[in-house]
């Protein structure tokens, strides 16, 4: 990105923070470095907390060769953070802050740590029967969808809405926290190692030949434990006069 990484990571952040936030309560390190799986591409997404700011931002800059994502929080954002986070299934925040390390602390850093560790532990919502009825019939809508469909360049793309959908139906319907892009396939991976790998062969094996059965295959390996697919009798918002 314009400037080469000759900076430890750490050492970048920590130079970040004490140039841009010396004021600042607390600071964290978090992302792919902390996790050892940093990539020629990877950027240092940076998390502070400062109780003089007013509201909560994010910035994207390059400094001392790296690429920073940074998160701006006081002592009250994070938290509605955390809360939108969990409703949605996808907890960002308080995945960062717990997998963090500390750049800076003013004695804040270990309660917001445990409370981000806290709230992955307990997992997202439990789905309502309702709605595991409802994600079943619109997994079969679009699985129909793809079996029927005869051109390629539209099979692939309902693939990829087919992969998203049962991805969320597997991870949510057993009370697990899901994720998007990359963290797809992390999280398949940390509810079932076997599963997921069996679930990136079958798409992998459909955008490499065409073939779709192994699609289906696992598509409906997923949909049979809660009664299979679902189109006769689905109803959605009618009402009994």
């Amino acid at each position: 990105m314009g400037e080469v990484k000759i900076i430890n990571p750490i050492e970048a952040a920590e130079m970040f923070v004490n140039m841009f936030y010396p004021d600042c309560n607390g600071a964290l390190l978090a992302g792919s470095v902390v996790r050892g799986e940093a990539t020629e591409t990877s950027d240092l997404d940076i998390i502070v907390f400062d109780s003089q700011i007013d509201y909560s931002y994010r910035e994207s800059t390059i400094k001392f060769g790296w690429p920073i994502e940074l998160f701006v929080h006081n002592l009250n954002t994070y938290k509605s953070f955390f809360k939108s986070d969990c409703e949605r299934a996808r907890p960002s925040l308080p995945r960062m802050v717990s997998e963090s390390i500390v750049l800076k602390d003013s004695g804040i850093i270990s309660s917001i740590k445990d409370e981000a560790s806290e709230l992955l532990q307990r997992g997202p919502e439990e789905w309502s029967t309702d709605t595991i009825r409802m994600k079943r019939y619109f997994i079969t809508d679009t699985l129909d969808d793809f079996i029927g469909s005869k051109i390629r360049s539209e099979d692939i793309f309902i693939a990829g809405t087919l992969a998203d959908m049962v991805s969320e139906f597997v991870l949510r319907s057993n009370k697990k926290w899901i994720g998007t892009s990359k963290w797809i396939v992390r999280s398949l991976k940390e509810h079932d190692i076997e599963f997921a790998n069996h679930f990136v062969h079958a798409f992998d094996s459909f955008y490499k030949t065409g073939e779709k059965h192994k699609v289906v295959q696992i598509v409906d390996s997923v949909l049979e434990p809660h009664g299979g697919r679902l189109f006769e009798g689905y109803s959605l918002g009618k009402k009994n006069i």
